[in-house]
C-alpha cells in the first residue's frame, strides 16, 4: 500500500500497490503491520456498506464523541464519491480545516480518517457503494454531526445538485467549536 498523508496531520489517502500480470492484478487492501508502521490505529470493530441510489446523495458530516470516537477507513467500491473530512481536534494546527478527495471504483483509493474528524461524502455517480472499516462499534448516544454547508468551514463541494439527504443530516447544526 502507498500511504500519502493529507494536509490534515494523521489523515491519509491510501493507494493500492498492484502486482500485475496477464490475469489482472493483486493488491493488499489492509495490513495491520503496515498501518501500525505508519502510526495508524489498527483496530477494526465493524465493517459497513453504504449503497446510494442516485448522483447527488449527501451523507454527513458525521462523527462519534469520545469515548466512542472512531477511526474510519473508506473505499468507494462502485461509482464515485467526493469524500470530505474536517479536523475537529482543538489542539491541532489544522483545526476546522477540511480536505476532500475523489474516491471511485477505478482509482480504488482509500481515505484513512483519524478520531475527532467529521466525515461526509457526496455521490458523483448513480448506484454508488462505499465500504467502511471502523475502529469502534456504532454507539447511538455518541453520534454527532455538523452541517455539510456550514459557511464557517467553507467546504468546496463539487457542482452536483443535492438530490438526497436524510432529515437528520439536513438538520445538523453549524460547528460551534
Amino acid at each position: 500500500m502507498i500511504f500519502t498523508e493529507t494536509p490534515l496531520k494523521g489523515a491519509f489517502v491510501i493507494d493500492l500497490e498492484r502486482r500485475q500480470d496477464e490475469r489482472g492484478f493483486f493488491a493488499r487492501a489492509w495490513c495491520q503491520n503496515e498501518f501500525g508502521e505508519h502510526g495508524l490505529n489498527t483496530r477494526i470493530s465493524q465493517a459497513n456498506l453504504s449503497y446510494n441510489y442516485e448522483t447527488g446523495t449527501l451523507r454527513g458530516l458525521h462523527f462519534q464523541l469520545p469515548p466512542y470516537a472512531e477511526v474510519k477507513l473508506i473505499r468507494c467500491t462502485r461509482g464515485a464519491i467526493w469524500d470530505v473530512i474536517v479536523d475537529l481536534r482543538k489542539d491541532s494546527p489544522t483545526y476546522k480545516q477540511w480536505f476532500g478527495v475523489e474516491l471511485n471504483a477505478d482509482n480504488r483509493s482509500m481515505l484513512y480518517v483519524p478520531e475527532d474528524f467529521a466525515h461526509g461524502y457526496l455521490t458523483l455517480a448513480p448506484e454508488t457503494e462505499t465500504f467502511y472499516q471502523v475502529s469502534e462499534f456504532y454507539t447511538p448516544g455518541s453520534e454527532a454531526g455538523i452541517r455539510w454547508d456550514d459557511p464557517a468551514l467553507g467546504i468546496e463541494w463539487p457542482d452536483v445538485p443535492i438530490r438526497a439527504i436524510s432529515e437528520k443530516d439536513a438538520a445538523h447544526p453549524d460547528f460551534n467549536g
